[in-house]
C-alpha cells in the first residue's frame, strides 16, 4: 500500500484552528477531493491518517506533518493540488511526497520557532535572552492531565536570540528559537514563561509564535533539516 507524507501550514487567523478542528477539515477535504484513502478494518472504520507532533492552538506554522495510506498508487503532486483546493485558505498543503521506509516521527527531532513580541524593544528582549541563556536551568510550571508539573525549559532550548522589527504600531522584538523535542515537548509559551522568570521579560501584548521548521537536528550548526528530504531524494 502506498503511503504519502504531507507538509501543511496554518497561517493567519487559521492559526487558532485546534488539532481536532484541523483533523475534521482535513477528512472533509479528502472526501471532497476524491482521494483514494484507505480505511482501517473493524466495526467503525477510520481513514488511515496519522498526525505527527501538531503545533499548539494559537500558533501559526509552516511545518506541520501527517501521513495518509492509499488504496492505490497516486501522483503526489496531483494529491497536493487537490487537497490544497479543498481546504480553506490559511490551511495550505505545502508538499506531498511518497513515503519511504522509516518512521516520520523519528525524524522530527527539533523545531525552529519565530516569536513576535509586539510592544517589546530589542534591548529588553536581548536582556531577557541573556538571563535565560546564562542559567543552568529554568524551571516553569505547566498544568497537564495529571496535574501541575515542573519542567526545565532551559535544557530543551538549543538556540535563542533576539532582533528587532519595527512596525507601524511601535517596537516589536523577534525571538528566534530552536527547541529539541523532549517528552513532554517544550512549547513557545513555555520559553516565554522561562524568559519571564529568569530574564524579567514583560509582555503587554499577545505574542505571535510561528513554527518555521521541524525535522532532524543538524548537529554541526544546531539548525533544523527537512524531514521529507530522504523521501524526496529516493523518489
Amino acid at each position: 500500500m502506498q503511503k504519502l507524507r504531507i507538509r501543511y501550514a496554518k497561517r493567519g487567523r487559521l492559526r487558532f484552528t485546534s488539532h481536532r478542528d484541523f483533523a475534521r477539515a482535513f477528512e472533509r477535504a479528502v472526501r471532497r477531493a476524491g482521494i483514494p484513502i484507505g480505511f482501517s478494518s473493524g466495526f467503525t472504520p477510520h481513514p488511515k491518517i496519522s498526525y505527527a507532533n501538531a503545533s499548539p492552538t494559537g500558533a501559526a506554522s509552516e511545518a506541520e506533518y501527517l501521513e495518509i495510506g492509499m488504496t492505490r498508487p497516486v501522483d503526489a503532486e496531483e494529491v497536493r493540488e487537490a487537497l490544497d483546493s479543498a481546504l480553506p485558505p490559511g490551511l495550505d498543503i505545502v508538499d506531498v511526497v511518497v513515503a519511504r521506509p522509516g518512521a516520520l516521527a523519528d525524524r522530527l527531532e527539533a523545531s525552529a520557532w519565530q516569536i513576535a513580541l509586539p510592544g517589546v524593544t530589542q534591548e529588553h528582549a536581548s536582556a531577557a535572552v541573556a538571563g535565560f541563556l546564562a542559567a543552568d536551568e529554568v524551571l516553569i510550571e505547566r498544568m497537564m492531565k495529571r496535574g501541575l508539573r515542573t519542567l526545565d525549559c532551559r535544557a530543551a532550548v538549543l538556540h535563542l536570540s533576539a532582533h528587532s522589527s519595527e512596525t507601524l504600531s511601535g517596537p516589536c522584538a523577534i525571538l528566534e528559537v530552536v527547541v529539541r523535542h523532549d517528552t513532554p515537548s517544550i512549547r513557545p509559551d513555555d520559553v516565554l514563561a522561562g524568559l519571564r522568570s529568569s530574564g524579567g521579560l514583560e509582555l503587554e501584548q499577545t505574542p505571535i509564535a510561528t513554527r518555521l521548521a521541524q525535522g532532524p537536528l543538524i548537529a554541526e550548526d544546531g539548525t533544523v533539516g527537512d524531514p521529507l528530504a530522504y523521501d524526496r531524494d529516493a523518489s
